[in-house]
């Protein structure tokens, strides 16, 4: 048992070192803005968002694809989720996931997330009252999962993902990883979690709306007059991101559980920031939770979270309903509120 702990505990420490030597964050400098796939940093489901975003330590629940994959590793039989939700900016986030527990093989999944910009007009120099076209834009992740319980206090995961930016015939594509792990500690069942998030090649935008005709020397006469040209565009990094965290239960008794979660966040775009949060279970049926996120973090607008859920079996089968909202407060940008529908069979 001592030998398990202390691989674990290795283990937790290698991918924390590893964050940190691929985040170059000085103090001085915050880098905000630098990054591409801003969306790979919004919270997919209400029960981890109304937490505060605490949940790396948190096991058991689909959504830990993106909040830490080793979670998934402690999930029972076949959940599904849904997401659709109002962002930022008149947007759409969307995501869907699906996992199942494969007996001494480990737990497989799939997860689809998408932020959708509704279609807006073309608009030129010549033109400012538009040029009779419409353009859209918009982010697309698929992710495929693993995760397994090495022990009964031990799991670890990983995420392979596609991902894609899009902008009227412009595009750019990326693929990255995700890998994380949870130790049980013997000190009263406390969780630690670490996971490092989105470390891949950069973003550059390429497509026919890059695509120009130049006259190399419009000077002289009798030269090419056209040549095929091409802008060439910057590539940016992906918002890789370094969690390391702490969950458990203050309360666990009878019907009544209260667990706690809570995280340092260190992102290669950003100061470091903590988030912390409570869930409140009754008969592991109705829930309440809060939290706050990025705490100590200059020029923040998120802030404090609330939220509700309810578990219910479905009548006449062994098929569970879950129902989660959170509220997010956004500062000056108003809230965010999200609404995830799942089924456990």
């Amino acid at each position: 048992m001592i030998k398990q702990s202390i691989k674990s505990i290795l283990f937790i420490s290698l991918i924390t070192v590893f964050g940190f030597s691929q985040l170059e964050n000085e103090q001085t400098i915050t880098k905000r803005g630098t990054t591409s796939a801003q969306f790979l940093k919004i919270g997919v489901d209400a029960r981890g968002s109304a937490m505060g975003g605490a949940f790396t330590a948190m096991t058991g629940d689909i959504s830990q694809s993106f909040w830490n994959p080793a979670g998934l590793a402690h999930l029972e039989g076949i959940q599904t989720m849904f997401v659709n939700s109002p962002w930022l900016a008149e947007t759409t986030f969307n995501f869907m996931a699906f996992a199942f527990n494969v007996p001494r093989i480990g737990v497989i999944g799939a997860s689809v997330t998408s932020l959708m910009v509704p279609e807006d007009i073309v608009r030129t120099v010549d033109q400012p009252e538009g040029t009779g076209e419409l353009f859209e834009a918009g982010d697309l992740a698929v992710t495929f999962s693993y995760a397994k319980q090495l022990s009964d206090r031990f799991s670890i995961g990983g995420n392979l993902k596609f991902i894609q930016q899009k902008i009227w015939h412009a595009s750019a594509q990326a693929m990255a990883a995700d890998l994380g792990a949870v130790f049980v500690s013997p000190f009263k069942g406390i969780r630690i979690g670490a996971s490092i998030s989105n470390f891949g090649n950069d973003m550059t935008l390429d497509g026919r709306d890059l695509r120009i005709s130049v006259d190399p020397d419009p000077v002289n006469e009798g030269n090419v007059e056209f040549i095929n040209a091409l802008y060439e565009t910057d590539g940016f990094p992906l918002p890789l991101l370094f969690r390391v965290g702490l969950a458990g239960e203050l309360i666990n008794k009878g019907k009544t559980r209260l667990s706690f979660g809570l995280d340092a966040l260190h992102p290669n775009d950003n100061t470091e920031s903590i988030n912390a949060g409570l869930e409140f279970a009754f008969a592991e049926t109705f829930f309440v939770r809060s939290g706050y996120s990025t705490l100590f973090r200059d020029g923040t607008e998120e802030g404090l979270t609330l939220g509700a859920g309810i578990l219910y079996r479905l009548v006449g089968t062994n098929t569970k309903l879950k129902v989660d909202y959170s509220y997010s407060d956004f500062g000056r940008f108003d809230f965010i509120q999200r609404v995830s529908l799942g089924f456990r069979f």
